[in-house]
């Protein structure tokens, strides 16, 4: 709509409501380039969505409302982004743009979702720009009203402008517009400095402005950024802030610029941790998700990988070649070759090499989960030692107890789930099978190679197993003239006449 003669200036209603901002966040787009079933906004990037990162930078400035612009994909995007809202603990808005008919028209779908008489600014961002951070932006919104302008670009300059819009200017400096590049002549074409598609506006003025874009132009779209051009016409202040990180306005396409920008995203990630003092020895080998919290002292060996949720605790030292996913490793734990998943590894306790951490897993302080050994919904107390070899699922083991070598737990009937307890100070020996429900009292043992069926009771030793019996002579008449009987009958023929055997069954 057109300013009335009354009408504040652009530059004093900035003044007026500073605190003002919306921010609308575009995302409709098909993303046909990352040749996926998975909308493109929803690509993973160091943890999180791309419409994530958008998403969060904008609440960064802390706008009165937050809007995405939704499209291909809409119920998908739509599902995530009320788990970003609890997330973040804010309304954020959707509307949506059925068709895709330009920059200029997801906008006004956008504005469609804020208050009729919307005043103050509107800062416009997109879905696919991962890197793009609530600095920027907020640096973006100190330029614009500090200079009064009806409209403020975020612009970088960049070897490579290929794709991009350029900014042109006149002889003093000034912006004069934004050409897009299927619209641009040779000599415009050649324009390193390129619109990053992110702006803030003037409300009335972008609200005005939107009705009037024209689709006379190589792609037969409504363009955004004839909003500059309307707005100089009007004689309203137009600007540009070049940012001077070109990293942060640069978009996601493809799956080649998803790699690029996770790369450096990564990048940034450790180098920001190895300054908080975490040791990092090979940070070209280590992947970090964005929301990991790492402790001082910290070490991360060659080939670690910390996704979402993790938080590792003061002095733990991960890998080398251990990927954990929303674990807590607490100060001083030690975790080498292990694959973790929704579990704790308790202050001063170690796992692996070789390991693999379900869900529900909880090592106690100084607690081992040692080589080749899987848990699962299983706690472990202080001190207690599950070595190697073995399958703990849906248990609960107390304090200072120790499992034995290739033990299972056996906690599945083929329908139900059921659950094993040992208690502390108790010793397990070698290869037992626990068939659950069952339950070892404290201090009590078990003997190798047993199956446990029944309660043990404290400070009980449990045997079950059949009694040994050899039969002499079986290998001569079963298998006369095999390798195994020449064999036996050479041993036989070498054995010492004054071998006896000890009354424990042992040779002296």
């Amino acid at each position: 709509m057109l300013q009335g003669e009354n009408a504040q200036p652009s530059s004093q209603r900035a003044a007026a409501h500073p605190e003002r901002v919306s921010t609308v966040v575009l995302a409709a787009g098909e993303g046909t380039r990352m040749r996926s079933a998975t909308p493109k906004v929803l690509h993973p990037l160091a943890g999180r969505p791309l419409v994530e990162h958008a998403v969060r930078a904008a609440a960064g400035v802390d706008p009165e409302q937050l809007v995405v612009v939704l499209g291909h994909g809409r119920e998908a995007v739509g599902e995530h982004l009320s788990s970003v809202a609890a997330a973040l603990g804010r309304e954020v808005g959707t509307a949506v743009q059925e068709e895709q008919l330009g920059t200029g028209h997801a906008v006004s779908c956008g504005l469609s979702a804020l208050p009729a008489e919307l005043t103050g600014t509107v800062l416009v961002s997109y879905g696919d720009v991962p890197l793009l951070d609530a600095e920027t932006l907020r640096g973006l919104l100190a330029e614009h009203t500090g200079s009064g302008n009806a409209v403020t670009v975020l612009s970088a300059v960049v070897d490579d402008p290929t794709g991009y819009g350029r900014m042109l200017r006149g002889a003093a400096g000034e912006v004069t517009g934004i050409v897009e590049q299927k619209d641009a002549t040779a000599a415009q074409a050649e324009i390193t400095e390129i619109n990053s598609g992110v702006y803030a506006f003037d409300a009335a003025v972008l609200t005005d402005a939107l009705q009037r874009l024209s689709t006379d132009n190589a792609q037969g779209e409504l363009y955004l950024t004839d909003v500059l051009s309307i707005a100089r016409g009007d004689g309203r202040p137009v600007g540009a802030l070049v940012c001077a990180d070109p990293w942060l306005v640069e978009g996601v396409n493809d799956r080649v610029q998803l790699a690029r920008l996770g790369a450096e995203l990564n990048r940034r990630l450790v180098l920001g941790w190895m300054r908080e003092g975490v040791t990092v020895t090979d940070p070209a080998s280590v992947w970090l998700d964005c929301d990991v919290t790492l402790a001082r002292d910290v070490v991360l060996e060659p080939g670690v990988q910390l996704r979402a949720g993790t938080s590792v605790g003061e002095g733990a030292v991960i890998g080398p070649d251990s990927t954990l996913t929303s674990c807590a490793v607490r100060a001083g734990a030690k975790v080498v070759r292990t694959h973790g998943e929704g579990a704790e590894v308790g202050e001063g306790a170690s796992a692996g090499p070789f390991a693999y951490l379900r869900p529900g897993t909880s090592l106690a302080a100084n607690g081992k989960i040692g080589t080749f050994v899987e848990t699962k919904n299983a706690t472990i107390g202080e001190g207690t030692k599950v070595p190697h070899l073995s399958y703990v699922g849906d248990a609960t083991i107390g304090e200072q107890s120790n499992i034995g070598a290739a033990t299972v737990f056996v906690n599945y009937d083929g329908v139900a789930k059921h659950h094993t307890k040992i208690g502390s100070h108790s010793r397990t020996g070698a290869d037992n099978m626990f068939v659950a429900p069952v339950e070892i009292g404290d201090g009590a043992y078990t003997a190798a190679g047993s199956v446990i069926t029944h309660d043990v009771p404290p400070g009980a030793m449990a045997v079950a197993r059949g009694r040994q019996r050899n039969i002499e002579g079986w290998v001569a008449k079963r298998r006369p003239g095999t390798a195994a009987d020449q064999a036996a009958q050479q041993a036989v023929a070498e054995k010492p006449t004054d071998d006896v055997q000890t009354s424990n069954g042992e040779g002296r």
